[in-house]
């Protein structure tokens, strides 16, 4: 049998690279320079816990992946800060900077606050606490 596979990294294509590095940066993220002939179309960041988020172009995602069509969806990217309240500054932060919020702060049934703010390519991007049992509820029936 082959080994369990670990998600180690996320190549996210964007439209307008400054922007999307503007955003990941306020979000908290080191995202460093790179070649200079590369900064419109490739830049990197590391996480604390390991994993990489890739900012690529269109023009880039082209040259690694040659099924790339330019009109796929994406679900939400996650991202874990420290506290409940962290989530509601973090909200507040990036909303302020005009970018929109999709789901204001909120106590989830699963026992975390969690948000959701759209990148400037309308991605959505999570902010979730850590999930305390003693906050859990009963989630509301499906539609």
């Amino acid at each position: 049998m082959a080994d369990q596979p670990v998600l180690t990294q996320f190549n996210l294509i964007v439209a307008d690279m400054e922007a999307s590095v503007a955003f990941y940066r306020r979000l908290g993220l080191t995202i460093p320079a790179t070649v200079t002939e590369w900064q419109p179309h490739h830049r990197g960041a590391t996480t604390p816990n390991g994993m990489t988020l890739d900012l690529d172009s269109d023009a880039s995602a082209g040259i690694w992946d040659q099924g790339w069509s330019g009109n796929r969806r994406m679900g939400v990217l996650g991202f874990s800060v420290s506290s409940r309240e962290a989530v509601d500054e973090t909200y507040t932060n990036l909303t302020g900077a005009g970018y929109k919020g999709e789901q204001r702060p909120y106590d989830a049934p699963w026992g975390a606050r969690y948000a959701i703010v759209q990148d400037p390519d309308g991605n959505a991007v999570g902010i979730m606490s850590p999930i305390d049992p003693a906050r859990r509820s009963a989630p509301p029936p499906p539609p």
